[in-house]
């Protein structure tokens, strides 16, 4: 097989349309535009869902569910979440805190964090974090370790899972 044999396989091009090559090529003239009007105008075309003046589909049906406002969005509370198996790398009995999980790479320094409770911990843990879920707390009691929560001064709402342990 050499380069000059290659070739598309039959049927799978067709020839390009020549446009504005004269009347008798069929695509001469307005080039298969028409006459006059936005369509047949260098850069002219309507763009897509636009309904020729009327009321589009889109404005036209009501607005349903939910949409989170840009306000709300800056007032969440934003955590970094970290499973009790990831927090097995401590050593038993340390007390573990967010700036020693960000040590670790295990969340992002300077964030709110939240354990939950995939997992289990293979000994005595103190954990320290903003977050608990419920049965993050369980497992860490069960394992004769405590979990404390930090109270944070940046939190402009108190979380559900803000509870005493």
């Amino acid at each position: 097989m050499k380069l000059s044999d290659l070739h598309p396989a039959q049927g799978s091009t067709r020839r390009i349309k020549r446009l504005g090559r004269g009347i008798g090529s069929g695509h001469g003239k307005t080039s298969g535009r028409g006459h006059k009007g936005k369509g047949s105008r260098t850069g002219g075309n309507t763009p897509p869902g636009y309904e020729g003046g009327q009321m589009p589909l889109q404005r036209r049906l009501p607005k349903r569910g939910f949409r989170r406002l840009l306000a709300n969005e800056r007032a969440r509370l934003e955590f970094c979440c970290v499973n009790l198996e990831r927090l097995g790398v401590f050593e038993p009995g340390a007390t573990v805190d967010p700036c020693a999980m960000a040590q670790r790479g295990l969340v992002r320094a300077g964030k709110q964090v939240k354990v939950l409770g995939n997992g289990s911990l293979s000994g005595a843990l103190t954990i320290r974090a903003h977050a608990f879920s419920k049965s993050a707390q369980e497992k860490i009691v069960a394992a004769g370790g405590t979990a404390e929560i930090i109270r944070s001064s940046t939190a402009s709402a108190v979380s559900p899972t803000d509870s005493a342990v």
